[in-house]
């Protein structure tokens, strides 16, 4: 073979390495968080499944705040056993070699950046849930449904406020995985002679 043609393979490879070691190492990058965000939609899944059942069983008990706050929990775990199953079935049927470099920061920081937005949400709906419990002191019709429903939404969005800031946290866990990915490790390189 000649040696022109010899160098010409030898260049071609030895620029590839790199990219062929930084594609290994964000597909490694993927599937940890894809990984931590299935965790994630587990325990999102088992707080909705609990609410479900113990607000199937005791909705229909006791008086009417207690009612109405089994109700109201029985259909926030509907909803948010619906976004569990949705996060989960999306972070297992998600390919982690489909992202190169760019679009595998893009999608961590927008996770991030969505569990914060929740997480501001979740303030929200407790201040919500505080507000419906002292309108139950003004109203003269259902103001024991009133305190119910509002004992119930300062729950949810409690639980949702220690679940978002933890995933979010959980997720950040990766950043240190992430940031070689982005400076390049520069353990692969090319020297040339003339």
């Amino acid at each position: 073979m000649h040696p022109l043609r010899v160098f010409l393979i030898g260049l071609f490879l030895a620029s590839t390495l790199p990219a062929v070691a930084q594609t290994l190492q964000t597909t490694e990058f993927n599937q940890l968080r894809l990984q931590r965000t299935r965790n994630s939609m587990l325990v999102l899944g088992g707080w909705a499944v609990a609410n479900i059942a113990v607000g199937a069983v005791a909705m229909g008990r006791g008086n009417a705040e207690q009612r109405a706050f089994h109700q109201m929990n029985l259909g926030w775990g509907i909803v948010n056993l619906g976004l569990a199953g949705a996060g989960w079935w999306t972070a297992t049927h998600t390919d982690p070699s489909s992202f190169d470099l760019y679009s595998t920061v893009q999608e961590h920081h927008r996770l991030q950046k969505i569990l914060l937005f929740n997480a501001g949400l979740d303030v929200g709906y407790v201040a919500a849930g505080f507000w419906m419990q002292e309108k139950a002191k003004t109203v003269d019709k259902k103001a024991e449904q009133w305190k119910g429903f509002g004992k119930s939404i300062v729950l949810q969005g409690a639980f949702l406020l220690v679940f978002d800031v933890s995933a979010f946290f959980y997720l950040n866990g990766l950043e240190s995985k992430l940031q070689p990915l982005i400076r390049g490790n520069g353990e692969v390189g090319m020297l040339l002679r003339f």
